[in-house]
């Protein structure tokens, strides 16, 4: 298990963050972007080493990139409040003058999305500082502080990122259909919502976590069916298609093994191992899912 989840963690560290804060903001955040592989090679190197002294540098390196990176969240969101008032005002005007029906935006929930996204990357690296320490941070298990690196750099900062931009795309998409608009934005809502929720529930207890599980997943199977029925017949060619369609299935099946997995620890059913959901639902969400959606939307930005 160790080596699939430090690979898991490589990819997300070297191409999934900095290639997603090109998606977020490809001006504000170009600098961060061009200079994240620095620090994020560093956290890669510190995976393969043994605990100790040259790991936790490492690690703690990466975290003070991933802590930077999570101060230019607080920014965003009043400027997404007054981007949300300024097109409600238009609208309204718009929908007085012309008879047109207001115009609604989604600045609002896609920036808390969006800096959910920039914020999760700092938890996965406090987790990773105490794990290579071999520290036993808040009490946990360092099996435990492992996975939840790669949690917070695909379920806390991808998904979180795929979810505010399907909420950009689902306010603006021509013809699309009734109560996109409300799902889009019940999706960049739920999603941070839920992570934070399983986060909670690493303090609470195991039905704090399903909670915590079935926000998320629900937010998340919103995600899946906004990108397969409005923004994939959008794509301008099979392969992004392909890309979107494929992240959206893999969604499905990931988050529903998710699911399973916290009703069991909740509820003491039969559930998989977490070697077994490393091997399946960390490895279909960083593959199936956030590899294939950050290949995809860099595409149809391209476009």
């Amino acid at each position: 298990m160790t080596v699939l989840v430090n690979l898991i963690v490589t990819l997300g560290m070297l191409y999934v963050v900095p290639a997603g804060l090109r998606l977020i903001d490809p001006v504000g955040l170009r600098t961060a972007a061009r200079l994240w592989p620095v620090p994020a090679a560093l956290g890669a190197l510190c995976l393969w080493l043994p605990r100790g002294i040259p790991a936790t540098v490492l690690a703690a390196l990466y975290a003070a990139a991933a802590l930077a990176l999570a101060t230019r969240a607080p920014a965003r969101l009043p400027a997404a409040r007054r981007r949300s008032g300024a097109h409600g005002s238009a609208g309204r005007a718009g929908g007085n003058a012309g008879g047109a029906p207001p115009r609604t935006t989604a600045s609002g929930p896609a920036e808390v999305a969006v800096c959910t996204a920039l914020v999760s990357p700092s938890i996965a690296g406090t987790a990773l500082v105490a794990e290579r320490a071999g520290y036993r941070l808040f009490g946990f298990d360092l099996d435990i502080l492992a996975l939840t690196v790669p949690h917070f750099h695909f379920a806390g900062f991808t998904a979180a990122l795929v979810a505010g931009l399907v909420c950009r795309a689902g306010a603006t998409a021509p013809g699309a259909a009734p109560g996109t608009a409300t799902l889009s934005r019940w999706a960049a809502y739920s999603v941070p919502g839920g992570t934070l929720l399983v986060l909670l529930g690493y303090f609470v207890d195991d039905w704090a976590e399903l909670a915590g599980a079935v926000v998320l997943t629900t937010g998340m199977w919103a995600v899946a069916l906004l990108t397969w029925r409005d923004i994939r017949p959008g794509a301008r060619d099979r392969t992004t298609g392909a890309l979107l369609g494929t992240s959206a299935a893999v969604l499905v099946a990931t988050m529903l093994l998710a699911l399973w997995w916290a009703a069991g620890e909740a509820t003491g059913i039969t559930h998989p191992t977490l070697t077994w959901m490393a091997a399946t639902h960390g490895l279909g969400n960083a593959l199936g899912f956030a590899l294939c959606s950050v290949l995809a939307w860099r595409r149809l930005t391209a476009d």
